[in-house]
């Protein structure tokens, strides 16, 4: 799974410490994965789960799956990950370092909501949960955190990318960054331990074809109606260039390529653009297939441009003790 570490302005572990961070999610992932792999392979009755839920989970209650909902569950296990070839190496840890854990917000057991009846199956339950768990650990510290939208818990895009990409990228989710004192949100931003992909997502009705060109505008057609729209380059460059900007003043020597995605649309630009990819409807899968079988550790470049942008972001949050005293109040 891909580590988020930075979800909007949401406060995030990885600005106090990037160095330790990213190794100790994996090796949690691992070693919990291990865990009720060996309890289902056994046959042991798996405990019942304290797994931490999101407020809308605790409004709602546990989600139960009917007969049609595994079938589409054992449907989608081909996309998930093969969490048994996880590589925790860092080129900024020492392998034989001893990392402390957070009791109180690492803690994470995940919950078997029914029976699975094949590997696969349980692979793709405890990677749900574990997702769910990631927006915990992504909006957490041990002294403060911050209200998530539950928005974030039902964003296909935010699962697909969390589930299908390697531990070794780091995800920045719309995060909101300082810019001459000044909030602005960017998109979405990829730190492979190569390069950084920076990518706007450009998604509205189903099957529409979005056709541009260097101008302040582009049509967007679908069937045979035409509406206006603003030029999603506009947005995309203005990300690159603040990007740009910070690894410049950082000194991070890192490429920067753009991507502008859309996942139910098409993209229809004469020519070609420096620089920038264009993935539709089309591309996709071939797109994702191409990211998730990227193999290599975490580079030290890598966490240097991870850094040279939180030290810039925005971040609202709130102390743990404050959120104690209100739920004692309620």
């Amino acid at each position: 799974m891909a580590q988020l570490v930075k979800l909007q302005d949401y406060i995030s572990r990885y600005q106090i410490d990037l160095s330790r961070y990213p190794t100790q999610f994996v090796r949690l992932k691992k070693s919990q994965w291990e865990r009720v792999k060996q309890q289902w392979l056994s046959g042991e009755e798996t405990p019942e789960w304290q797994h931490i839920e999101s407020d809308e989970d605790t409004r709602q209650g546990k989600k139960t799956f009917s007969f049609f909902e595994k079938l589409k569950l054992k449907k989608e296990t081909k996309e998930i990950e093969n969490i048994e070839d996880v590589d925790v190496s860092n080129e900024l840890m020492n392998p034989e370092e001893e990392i402390p854990e957070e009791e109180t917000t690492l803690f994470f057991e995940p919950k078997i909501v029914y029976q699975p009846t094949s590997i696969e199956e349980l692979k793709k339950m405890f990677m749900d949960q574990f997702f769910h768990f990631q927006i915990k650990w992504a909006s957490s510290t041990l002294r403060e955190k911050s209200y998530v939208d539950p928005k974030f818990l039902r964003d296909s895009l935010l699962r697909t990318i969390l589930q299908r990409l390697p531990d070794s990228f780091l995800v920045l989710y719309y995060p909101i960054i300082k810019v001459k004192k000044a909030p602005v949100e960017l998109d979405i931003i990829l730190l492979t331990p190569t390069e950084c992909l920076c990518i706007t997502l450009v998604e509205q009705e189903e099957q529409a074809v979005f056709v541009g060109n260097s101008d302040r505008f582009w049509t967007k057609k679908i069937g045979k109606t035409s509406k206006k729209m603003l030029n999603p380059l506009i947005q995309l460059n203005r990300m690159e260039s603040i990007i740009t900007q910070l690894f410049a003043a950082n000194n991070v020597d890192m490429p920067i390529r753009k991507v502008l995605l859309s996942r139910n649309g098409y993209f229809d630009y004469p020519g070609s653009v420096f620089n920038v990819q264009f993935i539709d409807k089309r591309e996709l899968s071939q797109w994702m297939n191409q990211l998730s079988r990227y193999s290599s550790p975490m580079k030290r470049m890598q966490m240097q441009a991870a850094q040279a942008i939180l030290q810039t972001v925005q971040t609202t949050s709130f102390n743990r003790d404050i959120w104690k005293v209100e739920q004692q109040e309620q």
